[in-house]
């Protein structure tokens, strides 16, 4: 047991509130910080989260800060709960004061998440001794009820996880399976990136039913919202992303068959998987456009995939289109400000390559060296 662990949680939103809560449930220590102080001031005058669903309980927090610093002071490991988008802006917040020894997850990743934050804390001159992971997705859906409670609808059955070195990978699923044993290893974090089955789920069906969520309609965003013509172009996207991860070498299943084996969700078709799927139930649509699953997951799921399968000759039309929608409607160049294969390090890189990038951090080439 490893209970006598201190974890600090970074996010105080729908995943953050819940890790929290399960953490200090079970006796953890915990640390929860958030960039906005009005956020957590209920909390920081009772520092407990009360959570309802698959798991009831209370846990008690040790501290709540808006203080990065005081935040991951003399903790073992740090959940990144922030949306992709903050990522780079954490990593460069968390760089001076980093300790030697710390485990740094990214939950999750998105598609090349730990590549930006093992870059950006070298790039800040952190040197110390830390090693940064990701999991493929998160670990639970669940929802944020109020600032100071989360809903946890289903516990996922098995989440991958990478980190960078990738050598490391054992050793911070063994540090974490006392409280999330579902955690298994990837190869290395381009399998975490590329099993992003956030880039299929999110966006798309968002995009797709734009006209309601904008009026706020209530309606139920996986069950309704994923209708059998809108499930087969989840589809489309699907096997886009199984043609990049063939090319990169990467272990893969389907968005159908990992409904099956993380929820045991059934169904001849990806449409037919998600109906059935107990998890996605009761699960409502936002109510407005502004939200994570466009400006998270066009720029740092959608974009990244786009940007490898260009560089390796590779087409993706439903991919490519879902971005141009969502330039269109929000007037943003999400290529300009995404996560492209340039800003990953992985440009001109061959397939060996970028796994030996992800796997050491550094790619030994004859004329020079690259390193994250």
């Amino acid at each position: 047991m490893k209970r006598d662990l201190c974890y600090a949680i970074i996010g105080a939103g729908n995943g953050g509130l819940a890790l929290a809560g399960y953490l200090s449930l079970i006796g953890y220590k915990v640390n929860l910080y958030n960039r906005s102080l009005k956020n957590i001031l209920p909390l920081i005058k009772k520092p407990s989260i009360k959570l309802s669903g698959e798991v009831e309980g209370q846990g008690n927090l040790n501290i709540v800060t808006n203080n990065i610093k005081e935040a991951i002071s003399g903790a073992n490991i740090i959940m990144v709960t922030v949306p992709a988008m903050g990522h780079y802006y954490i990593g460069k917040q968390m760089a001076p004061f980093l300790e030697d020894e710390q485990i740094i997850v990214l939950n999750p990743g998105r598609t090349g998440g730990a590549l930006e934050v093992y870059a950006t804390i070298r790039q800040e001159g952190c040197n110390k001794n830390i090693i940064v992971a990701e999991a493929q997705t998160f670990i639970y859906a669940c929802r944020k009820t109020s600032s100071t409670s989360a809903h946890i609808f289903k516990s996922k059955k098995e989440v991958t996880l990478a980190a960078i070195p990738s050598i490391k990978t054992d050793y911070v699923i063994d540090m974490l399976k006392c409280a999330y044993p579902q955690f298994k290893a990837a190869k290395d974090v381009i399998e975490t990136s590329i099993n992003n089955y956030g880039a299929i789920f999110h966006p798309a069906p968002t995009l797709l039913n734009s006209g309601h969520i904008e009026r706020g309609e209530p309606f139920e965003y996986y069950t309704e919202g994923i209708t059998p013509s809108i499930g087969n172009f989840l589809q489309k996207m699907d096997n886009e992303r199984m043609k990049i991860g063939a090319l990169l070498h990467v272990d893969t299943i389907s968005a159908k068959d990992w409904l099956g084996y993380t929820y045991g969700a059934k169904g001849d078709t990806l449409y037919d998987a998600v109906q059935s799927n107990p998890a996605y139930k009761g699960l409502q649509a936002p109510k407005g456009l502004n939200i994570r699953y466009i400006y998270e997951d066009v720029p740092y799921s959608l974009i990244p995939m786009s940007s490898i399968a260009k560089e390796f000759n590779i087409e993706t039309p439903a991919i490519d289109s879902i971005i141009r929608i969502a330039e269109l409607i929000t007037g943003i160049d999400f290529y300009k400000q995404g996560r492209t294969i340039e800003r990953l390090g992985l440009k001109g890189l061959t397939t060996p390559e970028i796994h030996e990038f992800a796997k050491n951090g550094t790619v030994k080439k004859e004329d020079k060296e690259v390193v994250a």
